[in-house]
């Protein structure tokens, strides 16, 4: 720091005050890149001007009101400040330290995707995308260049679930890409090592259709766990490209040996033929069929296989267009059982189908006092939007 700067901090205070000395002061940390002093700045400054002591021992809970309330802002306001010069100057980690708090991940996410990785700052990059999930699309993009497929897939089993669902697909369908990639090159090269000549068909479905050979003696083209726990990823698609990949690969699962057929989870037990349809139909494919086939699934006993099934088929009909039956087997869910989140919440579900009478019933019937009031108010929008009309 300049001597300079502090002749100009005694002057700013000396000719316009205090305010005045605490612009020149966050000026000289900026142009120093001392922000984390820069926030000790901005936070002097505003008790300075709350009129509490400069340098204060007392937490903000110790605070009063309104006082409390405007220091938090302020240490708020300083967050977002100083952790956006710390993300432009590179400095991602200690940036998104003052950003939580915040919980500014657009700020962060933008400043993830601008960076370019390098061996010195891939880590974080990683770190900060995945694991905080300001970009995880980003981060496993990253891990699939790095460290491959298997990684990714444990990865997001660490990583993912729980997780906001447009985060989850997008990642999912980042690794259906992947996995489908590789195993459409291992496909070909295994035929043209065993016909001469690569398939003229492109999608697996029609490479593996009339080559049964390529299943014989138990066969297999890809690391049988990868291509299961990305099917079982898929779930969450709803993007037609990606759901006709993971078509593909339900394809070419359910043709393995049965020693690769690892049993999954009801719905899903029987995995690939079961995903196979859920996706097919997802697709406009086999509707019919599919609903039938999880109608079935979801009359298993709740205690054994808890609300999943039930879920899954309520997601599905809804899904299809299907939004009175959607509404109707939702309702056939267990009063006091918290669903898994899989389906749509009974209110969407009413949006849907606009019957918001059927849902007043229902939520009455179940003494649900918060479902009740939700579906009055937006009942009461919607005939309000349509009135105005």
């Amino acid at each position: 720091m300049p001597p300079s700067v502090f002749d100009e901090l005694q002057t700013a205070i000396e000719r316009q005050g205090a305010e005045a000395a605490f612009s020149r002061l966050a000026d000289a940390l900026k142009s120093a890149g001392k922000y984390h002093e820069l926030f000790d700045a901005r936070l002097m400054q505003s008790r300075r001007r709350l009129g509490l002591p400069i340098v204060s021992g007392k937490t903000l809970d110790e605070l009063d009101e309104p006082v409390r309330s405007q220091m938090e802002t302020a240490y708020l306001d300083a967050c977002r400040e100083v952790g956006r010069l710390l993300l432009a100057a590179g400095k991602l980690r200690e940036g998104w330290m003052y950003l939580r708090p915040v919980g500014d991940k657009s700020v962060a996410a933008e400043a993830l995707l601008k960076t370019e990785p390098q061996d010195t700052n891939i880590d974080e990059i990683i770190e900060l995308a995945v694991h905080e999930g300001i970009a995880p699309k980003r981060g496993f993009e990253l891990i699939l260049q790095r460290s491959g497929t298997c990684s990714s897939i444990t990865a997001y089993e660490a990583t993912m679930r729980g997780r906001p669902l447009a985060d989850r697909r997008d990642v999912a369908a980042l690794l259906v890409r992947r996995v489908y990639d590789e195993l459409s090159e291992s496909l070909r090269r295994e035929i043209q090592r065993q016909e001469g000549k690569p398939p003229a068909e492109t999608s697996i479905e029609a490479i593996v259709a009339d080559r049964d050979w390529l299943f014989a003696d138990g066969m297999y083209h890809i690391d049988t766990s990868h291509l299961n726990a990305v099917v079982r990823f898929a779930e969450v698609l709803v993007d037609p490209e990606a759901l006709r990949l993971a078509v593909g690969l339900a394809e070419y699962g359910r043709r393995l040996s049965a020693q690769f057929q690892y049993a999954g989870e009801e719905p899903f037990a029987d995995p690939y033929v079961s995903h196979g349809l859920y996706f097919q139909a997802l697709l406009g494919q086999k509707v019919d069929e599919a609903l039938s086939y999880f109608a079935e699934k979801a009359t298993l006993s709740k205690e054994e296989h808890g609300t999943a099934p039930l879920e899954v088929y309520v997601a599905l009909l809804a899904q299809v267009g299907r939004h009175a039956e959607a509404q109707a087997a939702a309702e056939t869910m267990p009063a006091g059982v918290a669903p898994l989140g899989f389906a749509p919440h009974m209110l969407e579900l009413a949006r849907s189908s606009g019957d918001y009478d059927r849902l007043l019933k229902f939520t009455r019937g179940r003494e649900d006092l918060l479902g009740f009031t939700a579906g009055l108010v937006e009942k009461s929008l919607v005939e309000k939007s349509l009135a105005a009309k």
